[in-house]
């Protein structure tokens, strides 16, 4: 399973901010799409970095006067992208290692997506899921007296 069945299913809809907006209309932002991060893109739609609620909060506790200032002085600005042809399990451990829940999808150097680390563990919970359906309903054939070869 890849990224590409993820996208299909929910969509390529991305929530994009530029870096100098400010983190007040990030969170605006954030709050009115009920997601948890935003992809920062400059004036030709290239990702130049990533903004998460996390990055706000951890911020905001140092700093009180951080909804004042551009995103750029809050967004990650290496951000790991993933393809769509990608391997489900790969791009899950690199989140899980790197310690990231949200992955921009890039097609062609194009922003087509994006995934989180909760997509990716509902995909591989419903892959998972059909493959027990599958096997109870072999087990249940044979024993039955059917054998039934897939």
């Amino acid at each position: 399973m890849n990224i590409a069945s993820i996208l299909a299913k929910k969509g390529g809809q991305v929530y994009t901010i530029r870096p100098e907006q400010t983190v007040r209309q990030a969170l605006a932002t954030l709050a009115e799409r009920n997601v948890g991060a935003l992809v920062a893109v400059d004036g030709t739609g290239r990702v130049v970095g990533i903004l998460s609620e996390r990055d706000v909060v951890r911020r905001l506790a140092r700093d009180e006067n951080a909804l004042s200032l551009a995103v750029e002085a809050l967004m990650t600005k290496n951000v790991i992208t993933g393809l769509p042809q990608d391997d489900l399990g790969t791009v899950g451990r690199t989140m899980t290692d790197r310690r990231f829940r949200h992955m921009p999808i890039l097609e062609n150097g194009r922003l087509v997506g994006v995934v989180s680390l909760g997509d990716i563990v509902k995909a591989q919970r419903d892959q998972y899921q059909g493959e027990v359906e599958t096997l109870e309903t072999q087990l249940i054939d044979e024993g039955q007296g059917r054998v039934i070869k897939h």
